[in-house]
């Protein structure tokens, strides 16, 4: 495929020397003589080359001041500057505005193609995370949160206001598989920094000293294993956005240093002795009880209002069935998309059997639920054969329990909550033959989660 090269130069046999030598190379060719010339080619025209190759100095000034221009209007192409003489201030200047490289003249030809050839592999990577970038911004608007019902045209509209808004942190909150991944990505790239990038971490998958590694970077040698320097996820989210997923499990110290790096906008890496300054917008997410972990000391009160300043409320599924109708048909045709099924046909015994079932995993559980039906079918009719809705797995209202499921803690002050919330995990993991997975299902929570739990009592498990 025939790309296009931007060359500026005032001399013109070195122009049409040049000229031929890039379309020998399958380039094809736009020159200018002058500054004005190329202004009206990039901005009047809309060429957008791949590669720009310019003379500094030209007759009608600096093509510094050209690039500047087009830096303002996200030009995707890579600028790289041929030039007999040139100051240090033009040298700083042109590398605070992204220039490629510098040639002098004369320049040897090889030399040139190999430069050039590396500043197309640099734009076509910018362009294809460019494509890519604005690909996700149409894909996650607020429209994405389906559902017809009152519920979920509240949340719609919530989002939609948020994303317009320049909030520096924001907590979203539902129970587990209500969507509070996708209406962070929404809050993302609906929002003015969704040129920016998005970095999503789930503070519960990992241990305290990664995660403090994985958030704010290490210097070489701040750890045993910390044999290179490593940019912070808060780093690298820079000009865009973080997701704290799981944040009511991030530990006191870590909440302590967290609630710095958003307050002051630095961040210090773990040996280092420098802050480095971060702007980032922090999405916060939890399915626990936030107010109440603050009560129990187990979340510093001051990044709980923090991060609190908007909230935004997922409701739970069992809440809004209504919207069954929106999202199954959705899910249909996600799965024969990648299984290459033709599943149209919904039955009424069906539509029954889903609206029935109180969906304690949310839209989680109904997503896999509709993968296993349309993967597992034969025709094209959803059958209810692999539904598999266990009555036993919906949230318990006045359902009592047998004693095989009972679990008695003492309430007299002998336990902790600590000591407490290890005896459930023990009897859960015990009743599942120390398989984290099944204890996970008991417990209606990720199997993340549970291993890190796990993990901080040292008890015993098999997966």
């Amino acid at each position: 495929m025939t790309e296009t090269l931007l060359l500026i130069e005032d001399e013109p046999l070195l122009r049409e020397e040049l000229v031929r030598h890039f379309r020998r190379g399958d380039w094809s060719v736009c020159s200018a003589a002058t500054l004005a010339q190329a202004r009206r080619a990039l901005i009047q025209d809309d060429l957008q080359p791949l590669v720009v190759v310019s003379d500094m100095s030209l007759p009608d000034g600096n093509a510094l001041d050209l690039l500047e221009t087009a830096r303002v209007r996200t030009d995707a192409s890579e600028w790289l500057f041929l030039t007999g003489y040139g100051g240090v201030a033009d040298s700083v200047r042109a590398l605070r505005l992204g220039a490629y490289d510098f040639l002098e003249k004369p320049c040897d030809l090889e030399r040139l193609d190999l430069v050039v050839a590396g500043a197309a592999r640099s734009a076509r990577a910018q362009r294809q995370l460019r494509e890519q970038a604005a690909a996700e911004n149409r894909r996650y608007t607020a429209e994405a949160f389906v559902g017809g019902s009152a519920a979920a045209r509240s949340v719609r509209t919530l989002l939609a206001k948020l994303a317009a808004a320049p909030f520096s942190a924001l907590f979203i909150a539902g129970e587990t598989g209500t969507g509070k991944g996708l209406a962070a990505r929404i809050l993302h790239h609906s929002g003015a920094r969704r040129t920016g990038p998005i970095i999503e971490v789930n503070c519960a998958a990992l241990p305290h000293q990664l995660l403090e590694s994985e958030l704010f970077g290490h210097e070489p040698g701040a750890f045993t294993d910390a044999k290179g320097r490593r940019r912070g996820l808060l780093e690298q989210a820079h000009g865009g956005t973080i997701f704290l997923d799981e944040i009511g499990e991030l530990p006191l110290d870590l909440q302590a240093k967290l609630l710095s790096a958003i307050e002051d906008r630095k961040v210090r890496r773990l040996g280092g002795t420098q802050s480095i300054e971060v702007d980032v917008q922090v999405l916060a997410a939890s399915n626990r009880n936030l107010a109440r972990r603050v009560e129990e000391g187990a979340f510093r009160r001051d990044l709980y209002h923090r991060i609190t300043v908007f909230t935004l409320e997922l409701p739970p599924l069992r809440a809004r069935k209504s919207d069954l109708r929106d999202l199954v048909p959705l899910f249909i045709a996600e799965y024969n998309l990648k299984a290459g099924k033709s599943v149209r046909i919904t039955p009424e015994a069906v539509w029954t059997a889903l609206e029935r079932h109180d969906w304690p995993g949310n839209v989680r559980e109904l997503r896999n639920v509709i993968e296993r039906c349309v993967l597992l079918s034969d025709s094209a009719t959803l059958s209810d054969q692999w539904l598999q809705l266990d009555p036993a797995e919906a949230p318990a209202r006045g359902v009592r329990v047998t004693p095989a499921e009972e679990l008695v803690l003492r309430l007299d002050g002998s336990m902790s909550l600590d000591d407490m919330e290890k005896q459930v995990l023990a009897s859960a993991l015990e009743r599942s033959n120390y398989n984290v997975t099944g204890a996970a299902r008991l417990l209606k929570t990720s199997r993340e989660t549970l291993r890190y739990r796990v993990n901080k009592y040292g008890l015993k498990s098999v997966d």
